[in-house]
């Protein structure tokens, strides 16, 4: 039974000539599980929002959104609140109370149920979410996906019929991310609740949807099932969106022609592990060349630009350090990606190094200089600077252009010089479009790549990155990608805290994993990712005991190419 149904949706925003939605149309039927996915600014966050009437954005709008065969907004609000509901990107923008049960009882409170039916329906809730253990804690003393996991409930506690979630995962590391995914199939499933969501991750998502809708520059592109939608994609190996993928689908389809034994791509590691072991019937190079992998330089040969002593950090003197010990070097022109779960230090390790908090006990130093015997002026003269996990914080002004400037009019530059480097790194970040938005009407993944735009104009030579592939499509995390590889090799040094596995297995010089507040273990990405075996990239583990040394989905090619074309060498 069709649930939702959009037809001929069109929307742009205040003052903007450029429809963010242009004919959107597609229906949904009861119990479905769909993804819709596209590259950042593609229209996935305003496309969600126009599905939640009291969420729907401000500016010109027609075409018409049917629910159960009645325009919705002919429903009243309150039964809307109840049966749709809306689980945003970031865990701390949807908390509405201090105490967890006081969250999952807080809609049902709106909704006017008897304290009898609020108990039961919160006890259900906590049972079914795995919340007993910590059901009567601080909301401030939960894990990214512990909040995140609260907000879902919360809603669900409500009984909806449709799940709307935008990017949920985006700010969770990847264990939390699964456990999420994993979270939301057993309600589709043993509930049978509708669940429509965005994401730019795909590997975990893709293969437990149904189908699959794809958008691009405001319009459908594709709607199908998540194979169909994976050999229309891949029918283009130029298009952006074949980057997103997940790694199955690409591996299977950089090998089309090579390997035999699927009629269709594989979705899954299981899947696409299986296939490889039916097609390779003998390997026999494991390993790749070592011109192939990364190449060791020694570290005594290195200028350090950080280096933390023993540093030790706590909020306050009630609560569990959160930085214990904490020593490590960033050596000058290298990208050193740290990574680990939700709360364990990492944003407030670069807040540290950022001077925004101070140690209370140990030493940090800037270029073998103790940080304390800087002042801020002359450490941000040392050019210095940091993304935060939320760039929005960074914007003051009514557009993104007069933000850009501002960092340069702070400097005395002239006005040539102005025009001339808003546009380079404009172009560069492929923001051009965007100048005269308003900052809070971008979509995630714009607002992260304008606010590197801010950092770039700074022209640092230490860049402190947090979290910066979030909300950005495939696509956009490979340009980024590049632009710190050339900045690299221009001597600038990089530090990126990073949940996202991939991004940090292919851009990153060294690798170093966050644990209860200090770093324990670090090493190359082949060092670092090759031993673990949750902690690591989906080509490890599709090929692990196959080859040897697989880390991105190339190698994987590579070795499966090397093998066929040495068995083809013998057997002629």
């Amino acid at each position: 039974m069709e649930i939702l149904r959009v037809d001929g949706l069109k929307f742009s925003y205040p003052n903007q000539l450029k429809k963010a939605l242009n004919n959107i149309n597609f229906s949904i039927d009861e119990g479905d599980f769909v993804l819709i996915c596209g590259e950042s600014g593609c229209g996935k966050s305003t496309l969600l929002r126009h599905l939640k009437p009291e969420l729907s954005p401000h500016g010109q709008v027609s075409g018409d959104i049917y629910y159960y065969s009645q325009k919705i907004n002919d429903y009243s609000s309150k039964q809307l609140a109840s049966e749709i509901g809306y689980v945003l990107q970031n865990p701390d923008s949807q908390i509405v109370t201090d105490k967890v049960w006081h969250e999952l009882a807080f809609g049902l409170e709106n909704m006017g149920l008897d304290t009898q039916s609020i108990r039961l329906r919160v006890a259900e809730m906590a049972s079914f979410f795995g919340i007993q253990g910590w059901f009567r804690k601080n909301v401030n003393d939960l894990s990214g996906g512990q909040k995140q996991l609260l907000n879902l409930a919360s809603i669900m506690a409500m009984q909806p019929k449709i799940l709307i979630l935008d990017e949920p995962t985006s700010q969770l590391d990847p264990i939390a991310a699964k456990d999420f995914i994993d979270t939301l199939v057993r309600i589709n499933k043993e509930l049978s609740t509708t669940i429509i969501m965005t994401e730019h991750n795909l590997e975990d998502i893709y293969s437990v949807c149904d189908k699959v809708i794809v958008m691009e520059d405001g319009k459908v592109i594709c709607n199908d099932t998540n194979y169909k939608v994976a050999d229309i994609l891949s029918g283009d190996k130029n298009h952006k969106m074949f980057k997103s993928l997940p790694t199955p689908s690409k591996i299977y389809n950089q090998l089309n022609g090579y390997l035999e034994g699927a009629n269709k791509s594989p979705l899954t590691v299981k899947d696409c592990r299986q296939w490889l072991n039916d097609s390779m019937d003998e390997v026999t190079i494991t390993k790749l060349d070592d011109t192939e992998t990364e190449i060791n330089i020694d570290e005594k040969d290195r200028e350090i630009a950080i280096e933390l002593k023993d540093v030790y950090f706590q909020y306050n003197k009630i609560s569990e350090p959160t930085i214990r010990d904490l020593s490590f070097k960033v050596y000058k022109g290298e990208i050193y990606s740290i990574l680990g779960g939700n709360g364990t230090g990492k944003s407030t390790t670069l807040s540290l190094v950022a001077r925004q908090r101070k140690p209370q006990r140990g030493k940090i130093f800037i270029n073998n200089i103790e940080m304390k015997k800087y002042n801020n002026k002359s450490l941000y003269e040392n050019n210095l600077a940091l993304l935060p996990q939320n760039p929005q914080s960074l914007f003051v002004f009514e557009t993104v252009r007069e933000d850009l400037e501002e960092v340069l009019i702070l400097k005395n530059k002239d006005r040539e010089y102005i025009d001339k480097e808003v546009k380079r790194v404009s172009k560069l970040l492929d923001i051009e479009h965007l100048l005269e938005h308003h900052p809070y009407d971008l979509s995630g993944g714009e607002l992260q790549r304008a606010g590197m735009a801010k950092v770039m104009l700074l022209n640092p030579k230490i860049i402190l990155l947090d979290e910066p592939t979030k909300g950005l499509d495939a696509y956009c995390k490979e340009e980024i990608g590049k632009m710190l590889m050339k900045l690299r090799d221009m001597g600038v040094t990089i530090v990126v805290v990073s949940h996202d596995i991939e991004f940090s297995a292919r851009y990153s010089d060294r690798c170093a994993m966050f644990f209860d507040g200090s770093i324990v273990s670090e090493g190359t990405p082949r060092e670092f990712f090759l031993g673990n075996n949750f902690y690591t990239t989906v080509s490890n583990r599709i090929a692990r005991n196959i080859f040897e040394d697989t880390l991105i989905y190339e190698d994987v090619v590579s070795l499966c190419k090397k093998n066929i074309e040495l068995k083809t060498k013998i057997s002629s």
